[in-house]
């Protein structure tokens, strides 16, 4: 047990300290992210929404991804990632906050939209920042601590998020939300300042590739949409699924989504380690954890049992600690041929694409054909990304050969 622990904490040597730091703020920031999984039970069960209608707000929250993204990575390369990760999360605190005091349709939409712009313009400068302060050999689990960091958040989030709706009801969710931003922010500039930054993998093109002209990073681009439109039923469908079908508690729910956190921060990190050091490469890696995910939603229909939610949450953690890092190491590989805002905004545009597209595609199937139907179309879905990521391995394989 004490070798096991051992070679445990082996994995996180080497590490800067930026990186920690990062983390760290990163930590406290995705803790406070709790509305994000209830958001589909709130405006449901609080506002009362139609399932369609919750479907179109969703759709709004990945528009103001998508532009918030595309923004968030203009202005890195522009000035820095810095400047734009501190404005990014003491604004996102304030809009969070101010996202419980209304309560149409129309107005949570554009609400909505607004909150994720400036959200998600954190999200190429963060990997911009982590790119620049890890060093080559480490950025696999540099990205891998971050995720660590996301998901340990996300582990105690919607747990405590359970909490907070049984004590203080959905509004208590924005407040700990807009806090928890505020206080990043405050991390940040005591810990992180630009001044005493050292950047330890400085990349400098003359001439610099456009992203938008690398044709394998499209390709690759559209098959993490495809996984993303997957994935985000965990975000959405899914928290309905487990109280309409399965008649769960909120606290219920909380608990199974903090499961998937949990299993993240205890393996996701011996698991990279561990798969970094065999023959496989990223895309292949990858396409084994999209399968996994896949399999997650289709194992959900052969039994009524609500001990299959465990199992496929375990199912869909496993894909998705195994598809997400190394699929952001790829991204910030060859975010090193080109303008790296640019790459990483479009990486992120990626999902945020299945934001826009995958919530409302979900809900509406829900709505119309039965969770059943949808967990199959779902699944399909999560099969042409495979094949997607099988043929783009082979090119890049001969491209190599």
């Amino acid at each position: 047990m004490q070798q096991l622990f051992k070679n445990y904490i082996n994995t996180f040597r080497g590490l800067s300290k930026e990186i920690w730091w990062l983390a760290l703020i990163t930590l406290i920031n995705r803790a406070g992210t709790m509305v994000i999984p209830f958001l589909s039970l709130y405006l449901k069960e609080d506002l009362h929404f139609t399932v369609s209608h919750v479907g179109w707000v969703m759709s709004a929250f990945g528009l103001g991804s998508v532009a918030g993204s595309w923004l968030g990575g203009k202005l890195t390369d522009m000035f820095g990632f810095y400047k734009i990760m501190i404005w990014s999360l003491l604004a996102t605190g304030f809009l969070f906050i101010a996202l419980q005091f209304i309560n149409t349709f129309e107005s949570i939409c554009i609400g909505i939209f607004i909150v994720m712009m400036v959200a998600d313009a954190f999200r190429p400068a963060m990997f911009v920042a982590l790119n620049a302060y890890s060093k080559p050999e480490n950025k696999i689990r540099s990205l891998t601590l971050i995720r660590l960091a996301i998901n340990l958040g996300f582990s105690a989030g919607p747990a405590i998020g359970g909490l907070i709706i049984t004590g203080l009801g959905y509004a208590g969710l924005f407040w700990v939300d807009g806090l928890t931003c505020i206080i990043a922010t405050l991390v940040m500039i005591n810990v992180l300042h630009p001044k005493k930054a050292k950047v330890l993998d400085e990349i400098k093109n003359e001439y610099p590739i456009s992203a938008y002209k690398d044709g394998t990073f499209l390709i690759f681009l559209l098959a993490m949409a495809l996984f993303g439109i997957v994935f985000l039923q965990y975000f959405s469908t899914i928290t309905i699924y487990y109280k309409d079908i399965h008649s769960l508690s909120e606290l219920q729910i909380g608990l199974i989504l903090g499961l998937n956190g949990l299993l993240i921060f205890i393996f996701e990190m011996p698991l990279i380690k561990w798969l970094e050091n065999t023959t496989y490469t990223k895309l292949k890696l990858m396409l084994f954890g999209v399968v996994l995910t896949g399999l997650s939603l289709l194992v959900l229909n052969l039994t009524s049992w609500s001990g299959i939610l465990i199992a496929g949450m375990i199912l869909m953690t496993i894909g998705e600690m195994i598809a997400f890092p190394f699929s952001n190491a790829f991204a910030v590989e060859r975010a090193q041929k080109g303008n790296q805002g640019e790459y990483m905004a479009l990486y992120s545009i990626s999902f945020s694409i299945a934001h826009i597209f995958g919530h409302n595609a979900g809900l509406q199937m829900t709505y119309k054909f039965g969770f059943d139907i949808t967990w199959y179309l779902v699944a399909l879905v999560a099969f042409v990304c495979a094949i997607i990521l099988y043929f783009l391995n082979k090119k890049l394989k001969t491209i190599t050969n």
